[in-house]
């Protein structure tokens, strides 16, 4: 029997049509057992020589683990946007479609963004901690109305970010290879530009090697005095040791970071009076989550009709 694996840490089997579907063709669905991210050598595991296709979750999708599986595996549906944890290039050689859910999780991502700025420049957080130790502090945040808002990555993500701040009539401008995406409001800019003129930074762009440590110690310090930095997207993308430094000079006046280059994180940033830290929960919205889940399955389900495995 055709095997299918679903290495999310979660997932609902019951209530997706796409997989009722396939369950009714006779092909075995086996969860992740772990409840958590796998590691390499668990997913080698789980996959074997027998799985069709994978419901994938973050867990390294390398040469190693594709070739091992390539017998039998002839699509990937990664439930997510991000598809840095898959080898391409191999999964592409040994005929293996990848699919992914750019659109799905884009809303929630957004609006936890948003919830990161507002708590950065108001002091949410570090208020909330200060009231639970007995003080009762008077801290003078400040507004989003009327500052620069600088998006680097104007995809699916950046580009409602950018809405939902000029919703709060700030003035948005964003650096993105295809300036001609840019929301009508947003005025496109160089990095450099970007860099020295925005009061928050957020970050939306794919993790690549080619914008690993995008923002390191250099162009940390060609950001304007006292802005503030938000990560919604890929650990990589920061150099977490300038980061750091950065706000601990006073140069950066406060940060926000949803993903790290090792999670769980628990690195010099968690001590930090000026870091606010989530535990990559971008997408964790029960709706968004049923979407990408049914988005996933759906292309799981087509991927496997064009290959033959299974018929409409």
């Amino acid at each position: 029997m055709s095997k299918i694996v679903i290495s999310t840490s979660s997932f609902d089997l019951d209530s997706n049509p796409a997989l009722q579907r396939l369950r009714a063709q006779e092909i075995h669905l086996t969860s992740n057992p772990h409840g958590r991210k796998l590691t390499e050598d668990e997913i080698l595991a789980l996959l074997g020589n027998d799985t069709v296709a994978l419901l994938a979750g973050v867990e390294p999708l390398t040469e190693r683990v594709l070739t091992a599986a390539a017998g039998s595996l002839r699509v990937i549906a990664r439930c997510g946007t991000g598809l840095d944890n898959v080898d391409l290039a191999t999964a592409s050689r040994l005929n293996i479609k990848v699919l992914n859910t750019p659109a799905a999780p884009a809303q929630a991502v957004a609006e936890l963004t948003l919830g990161l700025i507002l708590s950065s420049l108001r002091h949410i957080c570090q208020t909330d901690r200060l009231i639970r130790q007995g003080e009762w502090p008077r801290t003078q945040g400040r507004l989003l109305a009327g500052k620069t808002v600088g998006i680097i990555g104007c995809g699916h993500i950046g580009q409602r970010v950018a809405r939902l701040c000029l919703a709060f009539d700030a003035h948005v401008i964003a650096h993105d290879p295809y300036p001609q995406q840019m929301p009508e409001g947003v005025t496109a800019a160089s990095l450099e530009t970007l860099l020295q003129q925005a009061d928050l930074v957020s970050l939306h762009l794919p993790y690549s090697a080619q914008v690993h440590h995008l923002l390191n110690a250099h162009t940390i310090a060609r950001m304007k005095p006292g802005a503030i930095l938000v990560n919604t997207a890929r650990g990589g993308l920061i150099d977490e040791h300038a980061l750091h430094n950065a706000l601990q000079t006073g140069h950066l006046g406060a940060a926000a970071l949803d993903c790290f280059e090792q999670e769980p994180y628990a690195g010099p940033l968690c001590a930090s009076e000026r870091m606010i830290l989530s535990s990559h929960i971008g997408s964790l919205a029960r709706e968004a989550r049923q979407r990408m889940e049914l988005e996933a399955a759906e292309n799981l389900w087509q991927g496997l009709v064009e290959a033959g495995v299974v018929h409409a």
